[in-house]
């Protein structure tokens, strides 16, 4: 397997590409997405800023956003729910049956992703990247375990968290009670609130720290060529 982390320019086409752009200084983090027709996703952001929904119109305002609204404020941001035109690069990962490395971070126009893979699927996603941006970056991890690559939540963490944005619990009113979603997701009251505030702690501390990233080596999939 090889690990390493891609920096890409974003480009003009896919909307957080401008808006980061426009915005430099702001954290944005894609948390998940999922299928909205056959040109389209669902996707779920936490955006740096406030007060909650202050990116929503300009969010709306790219011609590849169908629609957006801020679900709730978590932090010194909020989050997001937009539905946009399928990226090129969420094709490609269902082409390759691999799922999508989130969290992926965004800032000042240039996308991170981790990306853990076999060395053919590697080099596809290399030549993808440098074809959107030719001055894509890659920064080798060589010490950093494996667990370190996965998303920052854990999948009973990520199940609440996609069952709460589902059902409205952080909608303005919320639309379900914290009882209500503890019942609906099997868990009591007490514990579906514990696990609510070690995801706003573990969002908020992955917006805010740097991945621990090994030096430079040279790559082994730039032998093969891209």
């Amino acid at each position: 397997m090889l690990l390493a982390t891609f920096t890409v320019r974003v480009p003009d086409t896919t909307w957080f590409g401008p808006f980061s752009r426009r915005h430099p200084g702001l954290a944005i983090e894609i948390l998940g997405s999922r299928r909205s027709g056959s040109h389209a996703i669902v996707a779920d952001l936490w955006i740096q800023g406030v007060p909650p929904g202050l990116w929503t119109r300009e969010i709306a305002t790219y011609p590849d956003v169908g629609g957006a609204e801020c679900l709730t404020g978590v932090g010194d941001g909020a989050l997001y729910r937009a539905r946009i035109r399928t990226p090129p690069v969420v094709d490609l990962y269902r082409r390759l049956r691999m799922p999508l490395p989130y969290p992926i971070r965004i800032r000042g126009g240039s996308v991170r992703w981790e990306v853990v893979a076999r060395r053919a699927e590697f080099v596809t996603l290399l030549a993808f990247a440098r074809k959107v941006d030719p001055r894509t970056r890659v920064t080798w991890t060589r010490t950093v375990p494996l667990r370190s690559h996965l998303p920052v939540l854990t999948t009973r963490q990520r199940e609440l968290l996609h069952a709460a944005i589902e059902s409205g619990y952080f909608a303005s009113p919320p639309k379900i009670s914290l009882g209500e979603l503890a019942r609906a997701s099997g868990r009591g009251r007490v514990a579906t609130s514990k696990v609510l505030a070690q995801i706003e702690e573990r969002l908020l501390g992955s917006a805010l720290r740097e991945p621990i990233l090994s030096a430079r080596r040279p790559a082994p999939a730039d032998a093969g060529g891209a």
